[in-house]
């Protein structure tokens, strides 16, 4: 296993030289962001399990553990990470799941990986190890480090381990499905979530709305009654609901893929393409034929105004837009930041990464 101090030494030498370092572990989202850049800093070899308590409900493991491994021992105790992080493959570590903070279907009811970070180690710049957070959900000494970690993209610097609070697995499950318009399910979505429902997930694509119910068998068979709509079998909603998580769903497999992150009760968004709505309105994606017209006043296809319209109308429902996968990433993957922030972004990258030596230009422009 490659120790903390291979790692320091590597670092350091990076430091040194002004030779950028490319944080990885299985590669699994190498397409997600910017172009990579730099020298690969592998993190497999830091692996395993440092330490879980069941009964406390927090587990700890190393930058380079595989997110399979976690998993299956949290299984064995009926327990589960409740963000449903995407598995794009088996080879997806625990530093790839919290450094790019992708969530899945039960996000938008039990959290996001931010939620869920109690702790980490993290190797600066400078190869040092700062630890920040704790294993407990009461440690709020010092600045919340640890989960500005998430969604960092590897920028800030490499983690080293992480503690993350789980969940049980809920004792019941049951899908149901429901014809109806984009218009009308924004607006039941919105209904239900402000009613004692334990909805866990739901999606509309194409004219049907599907919903995901989660907790006590009495909670969960009386949110049957009172929704109606047709039950999917146990086996085909466990399928269509891993589908989402892992994207695997066929609304995946081709095309440019927006992401837009919006105010649950924002309306239906007139944009060409194809759309597919999750967590209650919260998450919509957005997908077009690669390389072709957007609908948006783009005739001449042009990606840059083809991006420029995506986003002028996400950012007019109060929203931002990812280019999630595909596309021309000159045109930015991540919606750009307000002078302020973009001001924040550089302090933090430059208090973490003096040399700049951590995937440089994965996120926005250095």
């Amino acid at each position: 296993m490659t120790s903390y101090a291979d790692f320091s030494d590597r670092i350091r030498a990076a430091s040194a030289a002004g030779t950028a370092l490319r944080i990885c572990g299985g590669g699994t989202k190498d397409w997600y962001g910017q172009a990579l850049q730099g020298e690969v800093l592998d993190t497999r070899a830091c692996s395993g399990i440092v330490s879980y308590e069941p009964t406390e409900l927090v587990i700890t493991a190393r930058c380079g553990t595989p997110l399979v491994e976690i998993e299956a021992l949290l299984a064995q105790h009926q327990q589960m990470l409740a963000f449903e992080p995407p598995r794009f493959g088996e080879a997806s570590t625990t530093g790839g799941v919290v450094a790019s903070a992708l969530s899945g279907p039960r996000r938008a009811n039990a959290g996001a990986v931010r939620d869920f970070v109690l702790g980490a180690l993290l190797m600066d710049g400078r190869g040092e190890a700062l630890r920040f957070g704790g294993q407990v959900m009461k440690n709020v000494a010092g600045y919340d480090v640890s989960r500005l970690l998430a969604g960092s993209l590897g920028t800030l610097g490499l983690i080293l381990d992480v503690s993350l609070k789980v969940l049980p697995v809920p004792l019941r499950e049951a899908s149901l499905r429901f014809e109806m318009s984009e218009i009308d399910a924004l607006k039941r979505l919105n209904e239900w979530a402000g009613q004692p429902l334990p909805v866990s997930a739901s999606c509309w694509h194409q004219g049907v709305l599907t919903l995901r119910l989660s907790g006590a068998d009495a909670a969960v068979v009386a949110a049957q009654r009172r929704l109606g709509g047709q039950v999917l079998e146990d086996a085909e909603s466990a399928a269509f609901w891993t589908s989402l998580r892992d994207q695997t769903h066929a609304y995946f497999s081709d095309g440019v893929l927006w992401r837009m992150s919006l105010p649950s009760h924002a309306s239906a968004l007139v944009l060409r393409g194809e759309q597919l709505i999750e967590w209650g309105g919260a998450q919509r994606w957005l997908k077009l034929a690669a390389g072709g017209d957007s609908g948006d006043g783009d005739r001449d296809g042009g990606a840059a105004v083809r991006a420029d319209a995506i986003r002028r109308s996400v950012a007019a429902a109060g929203g931002h837009a990812t280019l999630f996968r595909g596309g021309d990433k000159g045109v930015g993957v991540f919606h750009p930041l307000a002078p302020a922030v973009a001001g924040i972004h550089r302090r933090l990258k430059q208090s973490f990464d003096p040399a700049g030596i951590f995937n440089p230009g994965r996120m926005y422009a250095d």
